[in-house]
This record gives C-alpha cells, sequence and structure tokens, in this order.
C-alpha cells in the first residue's frame, strides 16, 4: 500500500479523522504493518496494551475476556471488526489491559500505532490535540448523561423483593 493509501485507511477511523491530513501522515509514515493469517492471534485478553491497530484489510473475532484487575467479567457477546477499526483506542493514551482477544477470522492487515508515536504526533501537532481533547470531553460527558439517565430509570422502578 502507498502512504496515501493508509492517510486514507487512518481518516476513516473518527478518531483520527480529528487529527489532520499532517497529523495522519505522521502516523502514517511512523506506523507498522501487520499481516496475520486465518486464525492468527492479534492480541489475547489481559494482555498490556502499549498501541492501538487499525484494520486495514480482513477481520478480527473480538472475544471477552476477564477483567484480572477486579476479577469480573466484560460480558460475552463476540464482535467482529472489520476495516476501518480502531482497536485499542485508551491504549494510545493510557496504560490499560486489553479487554478482549482479538483473532482473524480471515487474512488480515493492521497498522500497529504505538502509544510513543500517537503521542510524538500530538505533540508535533497541538492544534489536532485540542480537536481530540474536547471530542474525548464531550464523549465522556454523553457517556455520564447516559449513565444518570439509566440510574433514574432504575431508581423509578418499582423495588421487587428477590426471590
Amino acid at each position: 500500500m502507498s502512504i496515501e493509501d493508509d492517510i486514507a485507511c487512518l481518516e476513516a477511523v473518527p478518531t483520527f479523522r480529528l487529527l489532520g491530513s499532517n497529523a495522519l501522515r505522521m502516523l502514517a509514515i511512523g506506523c507498522e504493518s501487520r499481516e496475520l493469517d486465518e486464525g492468527e492471534v492479534l492480541f489475547t485478553a489481559g494482555d498490556a496494551a502499549d498501541c492501538g491497530y487499525v484494520i486495514q484489510d480482513g477481520a478480527f473475532q473480538l472475544e471477552p475476556g476477564r477483567n484480572y484487575s477486579v476479577g469480573r467479567n466484560y460480558g460475552s457477546e463476540v464482535t467482529i471488526a472489520g476495516p476501518g477499526v480502531l482497536l485499542g483506542e485508551l491504549a494510545l493514551i493510557i496504560e490499560i489491559k486489553r479487554p478482549v482477544t482479538a483473532t482473524a477470522v480471515e487474512p488480515a492487515t493492521v497498522m500497529r500505532i504505538t502509544r510513543n508515536l500517537f503521542r510524538k504526533t500530538l505533540e508535533g501537532f497541538p492544534d489536532a490535540a485540542e480537536r481530540l481533547r474536547d471530542h474525548m470531553a464531550e464523549r465522556t460527558h454523553n457517556t455520564a448523561v447516559e449513565i444518570s439517565e439509566v440510574r433514574d430509570a432504575l431508581d423509578q422502578e418499582p423495588h421487587r423483593p428477590i426471590e
């Protein structure tokens, strides 16, 4: 793939689209490309996450794992993710553990973007960092509002004794 193809792939990711073409060019130049065969595991739930992956081609099954920090399950829903999906968005910003195992369900290609590369890109493009910060703040606010609405709805329901 050409650098222009890589930039177009990054631009398809809503989080990255905010950064602008120059920042995306830096990410495209600095990232690593990796090809996986069907059945190959990209990462395993519980692994330390030091990067994000953008799926260029192919698809991955995302199977929830255990939350090792609190000893609970993340859920049981298996999801399929395909081209244009960013796996590990939070890993670009903070140290976390992978909540899912990602297994290629067909031959696949991903772009690996390290946390260090992402941070350097944001340092080099402060306007992009500001747009990303504002976007993440809005998403966090919206999530908090949704949680509050669910809590209010639960508080409205009559309490039934547990049998």
